[in-house]
This record gives C-alpha cells, structure tokens and sequence, in this order.
C-alpha cells in the first residue's frame, strides 16, 4: 500500500497546491475587486487602493495565489506567500490572543504552514514549473547539438 501512495504523491501534492493556491487568489480578489462578498469588514466592498498592510497584501494574495494555482514559480511565490500570512498573524491575530483559535488567526496560521510546505516540496503534478523545466532542458539538448564540436 505504501508504494501506491507514494506513487501518487506528485498528484496528490498538485491538486493540493491548486486547491491552496485557488483558496489564497479569491481571498485576494476579493478583497480587490469586491466579487464572492468583497473583503472582510467591509461588508461587500473593496479594501482602498495603497491602505498599509490590508492592498499590499490582498495584491500578494492575488498574485502569488495564481502562481501557485498554475504552478508557476511556485517555490518563490509560496515563499512570498507564506511570509506575508506569518505577518497577518503576528501583526494583526496575535496580538488579541495567544492562540488561533482564540484570536481568529486559524486561516493565516493554516496557509502560512501550507506554502511553507510548498516552499519544500515544489509544485508536484499538473504543474507549468515541470513543463517550462522540461521545455528547457529540450532547448539545451537542441542547442547542445547545434554547437560546433572542436577538434
């Protein structure tokens, strides 16, 4: 049983990467843009454009949520990511409570560990880092054998 699984690893880590990485993009889209309920406290609105930490990092969500999502450069953008959700917690969760259960820090908690561990495990199947990585090892075979040899 063990082989099977670990034979299933590499899908098992993509779909889990893109169901993270779709998670952490709405997050960030909605609070940009107002769609699916529009960010938290807002009741259904937008987060102000340049507002300090709230835009830079629905921004963050946004983007390296859709990186990871496609797996492309997912390793620096679940590093991105997982810092920005270590700040959200440290800076905002933590300082009403200890723990995140108790402070509402659950959410940033959970994401930071999640790309954390994408940081580690790279982007598994189904992922546009393992097409872009094969494209250019193809390229550099080709090129390889379209240089002159010396003699």
């Amino acid at each position: 049983m063990t082989a099977r699984l670990n034979s299933a690893q590499p899908y098992a880590l993509g779909l889990f990467r893109i169901v993270v990485g779709l998670l952490f993009a709405v997050h960030g889209a909605a609070s940009l843009f107002g769609v699916l309920g529009g960010a938290a406290g807002t009741g259904g609105g937008t987060i102000p454009a340049g507002t300090w930490p709230g835009w830079y990092a629905a921004v963050i969500q946004l983007v390296a949520g859709a990186l990871v999502l496609l797996g492309l450069g997912t390793r620096g953008a679940a590093l991105i990511a997982s810092g920005s959700m270590a700040y959200a917690y440290f800076d905002v969760h933590q300082q009403a409570a200890l723990w995140p259960i108790q402070n509402g820090g659950e959410l940033p908690v959970l994401f930071c560990w999640a790309f954390l561990l994408l940081v580690f495990t790279g982007s598994g199947a189904f992922g546009l880092d393992r097409f872009v990585a094969r494209r250019a090892a193809a390229d550099g075979r080709d090129a390889a054998e379209r240089a002159p040899m010396a003699a």
